[in-house]
C-alpha cells in the first residue's frame, strides 16, 4: 500500500548490491528497482580511471544539463545495465593485470592466487536430471598445486546417477565484487560456464580410472573424475583437476551458457630455420594424487627431428630408456586421495598428471590437468640397472599424447620413470607456427 514515490525515496538509499536484491521480491519492486534515476546516480558516482576526471570536471556542467534527456529517453533499466557493464569491466582488467606476471619457472602467471582472492572466484557444479530439475552443489574441497587447482564435492543429498542427464561446472564471481568487503554469498553472482559433461550411460561410456573396496573412478574429458558408490548406483564425489593456463578467463569470462574461447595464437613466420616449430620446447610436469605430490620435474631444449614426424605426430623424446641420467624416482605410493562426510579412500595406481609444454618464446603451447590411470605391461624390463615389472600410463586429447614407462622396484619399494615421450599434433603445431609439417 506504500505509494512508488515512497518507495523510490528509501530505494535511493540503497547500494547497487542491496537495490539488485529487493528487485528479486516481487514485480513491483522490481520495476521500481530498475528506476533509471536511482542508476544513473550510482553510475555518474561509480569510480573512474584518474586520467578521466579532468574531463569529468570540465564537462560536469554538460553532464547535469543531459539528465533529464538521459533519463527520459532510455528504457527502464538501461543505466542498471551501464552501470553492471561498467563495473564488470574495471573488475576484469583489474583481475587480469594480476595475471600479466609470469613465472619463468613454469610460463604461467604467478599471482594466480591472488587474484582468485580479488576476483571472489569459487567453482560450483550443477546436477541436472532428465526431466529438468537442477541441484546446485557448493562448498568444495581445494587443492593448490604449481601449475593446477584441484577441486572436490561431495554431499549426502545428491540425486541417484540413474535420473541424471548433465553435469555442469561454473566459475562463479560476485556480479559487483567489493574491495573493502568480503564476497556475499548471498548477493548476485555472475557464472561462467567451464565444461559440460554428460552422464547418461556413465559407466558404460567412460574409461573406468580405478577402484578401492568402496568407489569406482570414472574420467570424463576434460579433467573430471566422477566417484561412483560400488554398493549402490549413486556419485560418491565430483573431483575437476583445471590448469592454471587460461583458468581466470575459462572461469571469469564466459557467460553461463556459452564457454570462453581463447584468442588464435598469432604465427611468428621464420623462413630463416628450416625447422622452425620443432626445437626449443620446454616441459613442466608433475604428477599428484589430489593432496600429495608424487613426481615434479622441469625440462628444456626438447626437439624433434623430421624423420621423428609420423601419422600426423611430432616426436619428443623427454626421458628415455638408454639415458639412466634422466630416470627418475616417484615418491610414496601412486593414488588419488578422496573423502565424503563419512568415509575416505585412496584408489592405487592412478594420479593426476599436470603438463605444461612451452615454445621457444617461453609461451604456453600445450597445458592440461587430468586424472590418469598406470597398467602392467606384458614386457619385463630388459634394463641391467632396473629389473622389475614395467607399468605405463598413458594420455590422449586432440592436441597430442603423453606416454609414460614406469619400473616398480622390489628391494627399495619405488617406482623409476624410464620412459617419458610426448606426441604432439602436427595440427597443432602448423596452426601455432605457420608451418606445414
Amino acid at each position: 500500500s506504500m505509494p512508488s514515490e515512497m518507495l523510490l525515496k528509501i530505494f535511493s538509499y540503497l547500494d547497487a548490491v542491496s537495490l539488485l536484491s529487493v528487485g528479486c521480491v516481487n514485480k513491483r519492486f522490481y520495476e521500481l528497482a530498475n528506476d533509471n534515476g536511482i542508476w544513473m546516480k550510482l553510475y555518474s558516482g561509480s569510480s573512474q580511471p584518474k586520467w578521466t576526471v579532468w574531463k569529468m570536471k570540465s564537462k560536469q556542467t554538460e553532464t547535469v544539463s543531459l539528465g533529464c534527456a538521459a533519463l527520459h529517453d532510455k528504457k527502464p533499466g538501461y543505466w542498471k545495465k551501464e552501470y553492471i557493464l561498467k563495473q564488470t569491466s574495471a573488475f576484469k582488467t583489474r583481475v587480469m593485470r594480476l595475471v600479466k606476471l609470469l613465472d619463468p619457472y613454469t610460463g604461467l602467471p604467478c599471482k594466480n592466487k591472488e587474484a582468485m582472492k580479488v576476483s571472489g572466484l569459487s567453482w560450483i557444479i550443477v546436477l541436472k536430471e532428465k526431466n529438468g530439475k537442477e541441484h546446485l552443489i557448493e562448498k568444495p574441497n581445494l587443492s593448490f598445486k604449481d601449475t593446477s587447482v584441484t577441486i572436490l564435492w561431495y554431499g549426502t543429498d545428491w540425486p541417484c546417477l540413474d535420473v541424471l542427464s548433465t553435469l555442469k561446472l561454473f566459475g562463479v564471481t560476485p556480479l559487483l565484487p567489493d574491495q573493502s568487503r568480503p564476497p556475499n554469498k548471498n548477493g548476485p553472482r555472475r557464472f561462467s560456464l567451464i565444461a559440460e559433461y554428460h552422464l547418461a550411460n556413465l559407466t558404460e561410456s567412460s574409461v573406468a580410472v580405478g577402484a578401492d573396496e568402496l568407489v569406482q573412478l570414472f574420467s570424463l574429458s576434460p579433467g573430471l573424475l566422477v566417484g561412483i558408490w560400488k554398493e549402490k548406483n549413486e556419485i560418491a564425489f565430483v573431483m575437476a583437476s583445471l590448469h592454471y593456463n587460461q583458468l581466470l578467463e575459462r572461469s571469469i569470462l564466459g557467460s553461463a551458457t556459452v564457454q570462453y574461447a581463447p584468442p588464435p595464437n598469432t604465427p611468428l613466420l621464420d623462413d630463416i630455420d628450416p625447422e622452425y616449430g620443432l626445437h626449443d620446447y620446454s616441459l613442466h610436469l608433475d604428477l599428484h594424487g589430489r593432496s600429495c605430490m608424487y613426481l615434479c620435474g622441469s625440462f628444456k631444449g626438447l626437439f624433434c627431428r623430421k624423420g621423428d614426424i609420423e601419422n600426423g605426430y611430432l616426436r619428443l623424446t623427454v626421458v628415455s630408456l638408454k639415458d639412466n641420467r634422466k630416470h627418475l624416482p616417484v615418491i610414496g605410493t601412486l593414488g588419488i586421495c578422496w573423502e565424503t562426510d563419512v568415509f575416505k579412500g585412496n584408489v592405487k595406481d592412478c594420479f593426476v598428471m599436470d603438463l605444461t609444454l612451452l615454445d621457444e618464446t617461453g609461451k604456453p603451447f600445450w597445458c592440461f590437468s587430468a586424472p590418469v590411470y598406470m597398467e602392467l605391461s606384458s614386457k619385463a624390463s630388459g634394463l641391467y640397472d632396473y629389473m622389475g615389472h614395467i607399468y605405463t600410463a598413458d594420455y590422449v586429447d586432440s592436441e597430442g599424447k603423453v606416454c609414460v614407462e614406469f619400473v616398480w622396484l622390489e628391494e627399495t619399494k619405488e617406482y623409476i620413470t624410464v620412459s617419458l615421450v610426448l606426441y604432439i599434433s602436427t595440427k597443432k603445431v602448423n596452426s601455432w607456427y605457420g608451418t606445414n609439417y
